[in-house]
């Protein structure tokens, strides 16, 4: 039989694995938002870049959604 001593020992070692784990799950999750938002802003600058780069002018059908030649 294992003695309760070595039961609470091990007990206390997986509490403190589990905290350890629960931390670093919750600095992961904030790092995640870090990049989506960065991501985001980059995406944003991106689109911005390519629509100064685009040679056709921002008023066209194919801005508008409009199909090309059904007007």
């Amino acid at each position: 039989m294992i003695p309760v001593s070595s039961l609470e020992i091990r007990l206390a070692e997986l509490r403190a694995e589990f905290a350890a784990g629960d931390k670093a799950i919750r600095e992961l999750d904030g790092r995640r938002e870090q990049l989506l938002a960065t991501m985001m802003r980059i995406g944003g600058a991106i689109q911005v870049l390519e629509e100064l780069l685009d040679p056709t002018p921002a008023a066209s059908g194919a801005a508008s959604g409009a199909p090309a030649g059904n007007v």
